[in-house]
């Protein structure tokens, strides 16, 4: 595919975007003389303007590059809140995705510049975590949006609206219909984003969510890093998925059978059946070294295979593989 379709399949997109939206401020001025109260500069304003921030920018960039954009937020029942959703009106942006909540401000972040110098900023905010209803509120208009969309970012700036509840039921939705799931993170929740599609933390996320020193220039850290990383937020029914992906060819029959009756025997068959069975040497190979894997699961953590072979086998196969396993 050309980089010109690549750009054009954007059209097709919705895009849910879930996250801390916010009001960007600006004051522009300029300074002639320091105040006789305190030794601070006097600015004299000339302009002010407003902008979209936080994940509501995100959802600009995604509409510039041609795809809809979709916020679920929160906002506070204030002034600042009918700003944002008329600029958001403003720029064709849905709204049907915000949750105006009398338990919080409208987050704004004031930027003072003055002679293109940034004299101050002043940030009106709560970072307090989602409160029951707001994350009831929040969930039900994720269950509603989901669907429809194509993909799913968290827009995360530890501002309350993402918590580990939320995340984590809104990445199980996602996968079980199938969209991917794509993360900017921040501190707070760095490690509850498991089993998402695309995780991007930048050099000073990494170090803070993982609290370790990640040298950017040496390769072995880096590497490191990043399969602790891996290591914490796939869970162990995905991993044993790829795994077995990884070593199956599951469009092949002769290895499909293989483990339903592995799993139907609970184990205790498993080598009986490799032997009395006419697979190739290589086949039985591989076989045998996942029989022990197999047949532990079967007998201390039955609910795992099952997570695991449900999210790798087709859906014309996923009956069959339910129906062994729950007997």
């Amino acid at each position: 595919m050309d980089i010109q379709k690549i750009f054009q399949s954007f059209n097709d997109l919705q895009v849910l975007i879930v996250g801390d939206v916010m009001l960007d401020s600006y004051i522009w001025g300029s300074v002639e003389r320091v105040s006789p109260e305190a030794p601070v500069p006097v600015v004299s304003v000339r302009k002010r303007d407003v902008r979209l921030g936080g994940a509501a920018n995100v959802a600009l960039n995604v509409q510039a590059l041609g795809a809809k954009p979709i916020l679920c937020a929160l906002i506070g029942d204030d002034d600042a809140g009918k700003k944002l959703l008329q600029n958001l009106s403003e720029h064709g942006i849905s709204k049907e995705g915000i949750v105006v909540s009398g338990e919080r401000p409208t987050t704004v972040k004031t930027r003072v510049i003055a002679s293109h110098q940034h004299v101050v900023r002043v940030d009106e905010e709560s970072d307090a975590v989602a409160s029951g209803g707001e994350e009831k509120l929040l969930l039900e208009k994720i269950k509603t949006l989901l669907p429809k969309c194509q993909v799913v970012i968290f827009e995360d700036y530890d501002k309350g609206v993402l918590n580990a509840t939320i995340i984590e039921k809104t990445v199980a939705m996602a996968n079980k219909l199938g969209i991917p799931t794509v993360v900017d993170p921040k501190k707070r929740n760095f490690l509850s984003y498991k089993n998402v599609t695309l995780f991007k933390p930048n050099l000073k996320e990494l170090r803070e969510g993982l609290k370790m020193e990640v040298d950017a220039a040496n390769h072995q850290q880096v590497t490191s890093a990043v399969e602790l990383l891996k290591a914490k937020l796939i869970d162990a029914a995905t991993q044993l998925s790829m795994f077995i992906t990884e070593r199956f060819d599951i469009s092949n029959e002769k290895q499909l059978e293989f483990i339903k009756n592995t799993i139907d025997n609970s184990g205790s068959e498993a080598f009986s059946l490799l032997r009395n069975t006419a697979y190739s040497i290589s086949e039985s190979f591989f076989f045998l070294l996942i029989i022990p894997v197999f047949s532990a699961l079967i007998l201390y953590n039955r609910q795992l295979l099952s997570n695991a072979l449900y999210d790798i086998f087709p859906a014309e196969r996923k009956n069959t593989i339910h129906e062994i396993l729950v007997e």
